[in-house]
This record gives structure tokens, C-alpha cells and sequence, in this order.
């Protein structure tokens, strides 16, 4: 049964623990998959662009953020954050619409590093006082910059769950945490020196439309299979 019909009024956190309950084995295995082929891909093109590779221009607020190495922890939570908009889907045909949805997202990014290798510019910074971003900075290079895919999972995120905490019925402050996440990873995609401005503005731009298409396509859907029911109610009653 999809835990959508059920009615609102159980408490916050059983029905959290029941959409995590939903097809927890497809969750769990599409990620994997998911995540998998994504940074398969993304490597790919990170390592071996197809054309020449165009350096992003700073802006007056890149030099104001300049570099903060405190903000780490908000880049890489990103990766604990996205999957929430995932295990939280409390229908098979929700589930269905996140998952194409975020694989859109995911190839529209990696189609535009294909046609457009870019790179931000290289950060001067004496990486011996900080071996924890210098880690993050030998692993993920300073290539795939524009749009920024972790700008754009973080804004996709943050309307998925937005939908989803309003179905939950969770009051203002967990609604106001989802945002502060999101704003959080989008500052520390800045101030880790991982984008520039331009990166993050077309990285929002492109999880927003994505997102938003899957917000339309969810209300739509979620229209047309409560008229389902209730034809179906109309028949059992006059029957």
C-alpha cells in the first residue's frame, strides 16, 4: 500500500519509519547503482576532457567569500543529504518519478562536461595546514566546475524535500533545517574553493528547473490517482 493514502494523523516519526520500511532493498540497491555509475562517469570526464578546458572567472564575491576551511564538513554532508530524498519517498510511483528525475539531473551535468570542460581557477593556499580539504582537493580536482552538479543535487534536494516534509506534516522548524542544509552546502561549495559564482548560479538553476519539473509531475500524478480512488469508491458504492 502506498504509504501516501495512509492518513496524516499518525506521529511524525512512525511515519518516517515506515516510508524508510518502503522498499528499502530498491532504495538502497538504486543508489548504489546510482551513485556508482554517476562518479564513474564523472571521473571519466574529470581526468580525460574531450576539448580544451575553459577556467571559470571570479567575481567580487568569490574574493569576499575567499576561502574558509571550517565549511568541509557542509561540503561533503551533501552526500548524507541527497539520499533523504530518496529513502523518504512514500510510494512506488513517487520513488519512480524521484529516480528519473535525479538521473535527468545527473546526465544534463555530465552532458555539459562532455561539450564544456571547465575548471575553477587554481586556489594558492599552503595545503599542509589543511590536509583534510587537500584530501578532498587530490580526489575531486578542480575540473567539472560549470554548472556545479553539487550546487544542483543540494537545490533538487531541497525541493524534494520540502514536498516531502509537507506530506509528513512537519512543522516550520524541520521545514527551515531543510533550507539552512541547502544554503549551507551551496556557501560551502564556494568557500571550499570547489566553485566559483558562476558555477553555483548554474548549478541552482539547473536542480531548481529539475526540480520543480518533478514537483509539477508529482502533484499531477498525485491528482490523478486520487480521482482513481475515489471512481473507485463511486463503483464499490453503487454497486
Amino acid at each position: 500500500m502506498d504509504l501516501e493514502e495512509r492518513p496524516p494523523s499518525r506521529g511524525l516519526l512512525r511515519q518516517v519509519g515506515a516510508r524508510l520500511r518502503l522498499d528499502w532493498p530498491a532504495k538502497t540497491i538504486g543508489l548504489t547503482l546510482g551513485m556508482a555509475g554517476f562518479f564513474a562517469a564523472y571521473f571519466r570526464l574529470l581526468n580525460h576532457p574531450l576539448f580544451t578546458v575553459t577556467v571559470m572567472p571570479l567575481t567580487p564575491l568569490d574574493r569576499l567569500i575567499g576561502f574558509q576551511p571550517w565549511t568541509l564538513a557542509l561540503y561533503v554532508s551533501l552526500w548524507v543529504y541527497v539520499p533523504l530524498g530518496c529513502i523518504l519517498q512514500g510510494s512506488r510511483r513517487e520513488l519512480r518519478a524521484y529516480a528519473v528525475a535525479a538521473l535527468g539531473l545527473g546526465a544534463l551535468g555530465l552532458a555539459s562536461f562532455l561539450v564544456w570542460p571547465t575548471a575553477v581557477p587554481v586556489l594558492r593556499t599552503d595545503w599542509a595546514t589543511h590536509p583534510t580539504v587537500a584530501i578532498l582537493k587530490s580526489v575531486d580536482a578542480s575540473g567539472n566546475a560549470c554548472p556545479s552538479l553539487h550546487v544542483a543535487f543540494a537545490v533538487f534536494t531541497v525541493l524534494c524535500l520540502g514536498r516531502l516534509l509537507r506530506d509528513l506534516g512537519a512543522g516550520v522548524t524541520l521545514r527551515a533545517a531543510n533550507w539552512l542544509w541547502c544554503l549551507g552546502i551551496v556557501y560551502s561549495a564556494l568557500a571550499t574553493g570547489q566553485h566559483v559564482v558562476v558555477d553555483a548560479l548554474a548549478g541552482a538553476s539547473l536542480g531548481g528547473l529539475v526540480g520543480g519539473m518533478n514537483r509539477i509531475h508529482s502533484a499531477r500524478s498525485r491528482r490523478a490517482g486520487d480521482a482513481a480512488v475515489r471512481g473507485r469508491e463511486a463503483v464499490r458504492t453503487a454497486a
